[in-house]
């Protein structure tokens, strides 16, 4: 496919951030490392894009850009439909309105809010179910007994980007006649045996802000099965606009720009040599973890990883409480993220639910309570990595 953009002018300029493993093993330093930091490509190389935007004054409603992006990224994720939004929370909040999801839906406690949030901005109640203890995804076993008769839909999330159950959630979705909806926020270029996991459930939700592993300053998009879904999608994304005169839904603004789209589009060049870094930190900080007790990683079982984040859980064999550990590692500079804690459960809007109390969700419970994210990202250095695995190998 012939691009709508011109490549950068003069000699390409190397891509910044993501040095080799055998590059990068000395080049560490005692600034602060916090638990991700955007990927950004040369400068230079963005500056072509943005001076053809300049010259066509086309900045929004789905131009050249957006159309390209659009192309691009079901060519790359290996999806049929997909549209473009302006962050992934309107993205989620449009999935379920276009779904015309009402009543219950049944969802998890393990996430960050907006999973939850986009059901109380559609007026629907948030069903929590407990997490699996290995995955820390929604536990399908437990999802039946959570099943009324106002029951509409399931919001699962491809937590740390590794894949639901999505073969046993989808049994279950068929029996009773439920929609699937992922919020796969964190599940960017994923694929399990069958290809990507984007294309489960009736819809699937991405995210595409500055800490995801491929991202548009803010954006977001939907995975949709046809073209007759997306074109329902994309009139509800602009204000259910069909043409200049015809509205045929109560729509929001929704629409990525296309100074994002053109940012997106300069990422996809980059997008391999970026994750190709951030499997080998994986796989630094696997080696350097292995053994000390207490300390447990998280594996899926993906086909093909983004490695969006690097949890671990602090269990009662290690020296310190999670807690205690977080904020040794703070001394030192380095800012890991409690992902996800509180559990959105414990949130004013939502601790009044029945579904909320902590009695019906101990693994979540545990989950939030032990795990740290640490910092992964691909400008690390291997020494960064082996500088926070040494403070947790000895943390006295």
């Amino acid at each position: 496919m012939n691009s709508l953009m011109p490549p950068a002018t003069g000699e390409r300029a190397p891509a910044r951030a993501a040095p080799s493993a055998t590059e990068a093993g000395s080049a560490g330093s005692t600034d602060p490392i916090y638990v991700t930091r955007p990927y950004l490509p040369p400068l230079e190389e963005f500056v072509p894009y943005l001076q053809e935007i300049w010259k066509r004054g086309t900045l929004t409603n789905n131009g050249p850009c957006h159309q390209e992006l659009e192309n691009r990224l079901a060519e790359h994720l290996g999806v049929g439909h997909i549209s473009l939004f302006t962050n992934g929370t309107i993205a989620l909040v449009t999935a379920l309105q276009a779904l015309r999801i009402t009543g219950e839906v049944i969802t998890t406690p393990y996430s960050f809010v907006a999973t939850s949030h986009a059901l109380l901005w559609n007026g629907i109640k948030p069903v929590f179910v407990d997490i699996d203890p290995r995955t820390l995804n929604l536990d399908a076993s437990k999802i039946e007994a959570a099943i009324t008769p106002q029951t509409t839909a399931i919001l699962p999330v491809h937590c740390y980007g590794h894949p639901c159950d999505t073969d046993a959630i989808q049994s279950i979705a068929d029996n009773y006649g439920l929609k699937v909806i992922y919020d796969a926020a964190h599940a960017f270029g994923v694929e399990d045996a069958g290809g990507s996991i984007l294309r489960h459930g009736d819809l699937s939700v991405l995210s595409f802000h500055a800490t995801k592993v491929f991202n548009t300053f803010e954006g977001g998009a939907i995975i949709s099965p046809d073209a007759k879904t997306k074109r329902r999608i994309d009139h509800l994304k602009n204000f259910g606009f069909v043409d200049e005169t015809t509205v045929v839904a109560p729509g929001i603004n929704g629409k990525m720009s296309e100074i994002n789209a053109a940012f997106g589009l300069l990422q996809l060049k980059h997008i391999e040599q970026a994750l190709a870094r951030r499997r080998e930190i994986d796989a630094i900080y696997r080696r350097l973890l292995a053994g000390i007790p207490g300390i447990a990683t998280i594996e899926g079982n993906e086909r093909h990883s983004n490695h969006a984040y690097f949890p671990v859980l602090v269990g009662p064999d290690y020296p310190l409480e999670r807690d205690a550990l977080y904020a040794l590692l703070a001394r030192h500079g380095i800012h890991g993220r409690r992902y996800f804690h509180p559990l959105i459960s414990e949130f004013p809007m939502y601790r009044g639910l029945p579904s909320a109390a902590p009695e019906n969700l101990p693994n979540a419970t545990r989950a939030a309570r032990r795990v740290i994210c640490l910092p992964i990202y691909p400008d690390m250095n291997d020494s960064d990595v082996t500088r926070i695995t040494g403070i947790i190998r000895n943390p006295h």
